[in-house]
């Protein structure tokens, strides 16, 4: 099936994963983050697409960095409620750039209201799941991802929170759901420290995705 790959965390080696081709690069503007990026981004191959995370960050803040970035989608990671994501894509920079807009929202091994997905429904263009935890992201570890089986939703989304090589055998277990999936992000399961991703691992990961094959209904 065509699942995109993100990678997310980019800081040190960029130009190493730029060269796998993944679908997204996500950098992170969080300063709490130990992946936070302050650098240039270099001309990246017209494939990716530039992902830029933040956690209750300001719009005026979100605005500029989408512009200096030139970022393809906007992830918010945070608390921000639908009126505030109402308000982002109402501005000129996503309207004439045709930004898209990614809502995260933390999930445990418990339950989840759904219903809270709600008012995001029309203003969003993808929801991403996380595993919630300690950390606003890369906490290493994965969720119950039975929990979405009760995702009724038409909103595609990004499946995230700790996913590893050792997971592809799950993955193709939770695609036979059947459930919207867009795209998987990995982060913390391939690095060598924090912002800096494991090449060989990457390309072992993205050589299993490609054999992952779209499930019959």
């Amino acid at each position: 099936m065509n699942l995109k790959l993100k990678i997310c965390g980019m800081r040190h080696n960029l130009a190493e994963v730029a060269a796998l081709q993944p679908d997204y690069l996500g950098f992170i503007f969080y300063q709490g983050s130990p992946r936070y990026f302050s650098e240039e981004i270099p001309i990246l191959p017209d494939k990716i697409k530039k992902v830029g995370v933040f956690v209750n960050a300001t719009m005026e803040d979100i605005i500029e960095k989408t512009h200096d970035y030139a970022l393809d989608v906007v992830q918010l990671h945070g608390q921000e409620d639908a009126n505030f994501c109402q308000q982002l894509k109402q501005t000129d920079i996503f309207i004439s750039s045709k930004i898209e807009l990614w809502k995260v929202f933390g999930m445990d091994n418990d339950t989840f209201d759904f219903s809270n997905l709600s008012p995001f429904e029309t203003i969003v263009d993808k929801y991403l799941f996380d595993t919630k935890g300690p950390n606003p992201g890369g906490n290493g570890y994965t969720f119950n991802w039975d929990i979405l089986k009760n995702y009724t939703y038409q909103t595609p989304f990004i499946l995230s929170g700790g996913i590893g090589i050792e997971d592809i055998t799950a993955l193709k277990a939770f695609l036979k759901l059947g459930v919207p999936i867009y795209a998987i992000d990995v982060n913390s399961k391939f690095e060598e420290q924090p912002g800096l991703k494991e090449i060989d691992k990457l390309k072992a990961f993205m050589i299993q995705l490609e054999h992952i094959e779209e499930p019959t209904n």
